[in-house]
């Protein structure tokens, strides 16, 4: 059964007893937030072979992926998730079944952190588009921003990064020999990955009041390190050494391009926050070596990565090996 097949009321049936009833079915949502806390509202928009393919990712994949990119927008702002909306462009050929897995895939990620879907919309294209807007709500002490990054802070970082995409060039490539255990770990990293909101859980009990800049890394962990320099007026040293570069990616590649992966392949999904040293510290106690220090923030433009044993040269970051929407191909 295709799309055109049961029309726009026949798929809004559908997708209903994914919704949140006592919210949903008029013309829009009416949601109550709690006292004293500030919205946080983020929109992505996820474009068939664009950000997603089902050439390499089931629907539920495609849907748990939808909602982490959203779900790890609130965790860069240090939120809590409350509610979100999903809008659909829809080939007529798309299969029901299709449909009904992807918002599996979204729904059971949400329910995870109780957040509802409580509406959306559906429309006709030759392109299939996912548009998920999320509601969070945040203590006004505690959203993190990216302008507030201060000379001294210490840069940290968390997970290990290049992993997705070590994950999409096994899904898209012909690697052989490869452990299993490394193939699942991979292609797990890409197809379901989890937003950091452990992380900002955890921040938001110990650090009543705070100044931190931060991002998530869905364009990469270069590309936040970048972003955040740049909006705040500072600049970066990173040491090389103090990054993990997983072994499972370099048992598909070599270290030079693993380390590539690892700045500039992005869709990890995690946080890199600046923060004074006794905070940055008491995240990776907590978090082990979930959690890196890779660096600090300098009152010099340039963001520097350097080696501390002096193997490798010196080089500074690169805006253009970060994703472009428009970049040139």
């Amino acid at each position: 059964m295709q799309i055109k097949d049961i029309g726009e009321q026949g798929l809004l049936k559908i997708l209903f007893a994914y919704c949140d009833r006592e919210k949903n079915g008029d013309d829009g949502a009416i949601l109550s937030v709690s006292e004293g806390k500030q919205l946080i509202v983020s929109t992505d928009l996820l474009v068939e072979d664009v950000h997603f393919s089902s050439k390499t990712l089931k629907p539920q994949e495609i849907g748990h992926r939808a909602a982490t990119t959203n779900l790890s927008d609130i965790a860069a702002m240090g939120g809590k998730p409350l509610y979100a909306t999903v809008g659909l462009s829809l080939r007529g050929e798309t299969e029901v079944a299709w449909v009904e897995r992807l918002y599996e895939g979204m729904s059971n990620l949400f329910a995870n952190y109780s957040c509802k879907i409580v509406g959306g919309d559906v429309t006709r294209s030759q392109t299939n588009t996912i548009a998920i807007t999320i509601v969070g709500e945040v203590n006004p002490g505690q959203i993190i921003y990216r302008h507030q990054a201060r000379v001294g802070d210490l840069i940290l970082v968390t997970g290990n990064h290049g992993l997705s995409r070590g994950g999409l060039a096994l899904l898209t490539g012909d690697y052989d020999n490869i452990p299993s255990t490394t193939r699942k770990k991979l292609i797990a990293a890409h197809a379901t990955p989890y937003p950091r909101l452990d992380v900002i859980e955890y921040i938001n009990s110990q650090f009543p009041h705070h100044r931190i800049a931060g991002m998530d890394t869905s364009d990469g962990l270069a590309d936040a390190i970048i972003q955040i320099c740049r909006s705040s007026g500072v600049g970066a040293r990173i040491d090389r050494r103090r990054i993990n570069v997983d072994n499972c990616l370099l048992q598909l590649t070599d270290s030079e391009t693993a380390f590539e992966w690892v700045l500039y392949g992005g869709e990890d999904f995690e946080l890199v926050l600046c923060l004074e040293p006794e905070k940055a510290t008491s995240l990776q106690q907590r978090f082990g070596g979930d959690c890196q220090i890779i660096g600090e923030i300098t009152s010099q433009p340039e963001i520097v990565v350097y080696d501390s044993l002096g193997v490798y040269p010196q080089e500074n970051l690169e805006q253009q090996k970060t994703f472009q929407h428009f970049g040139v191909y």
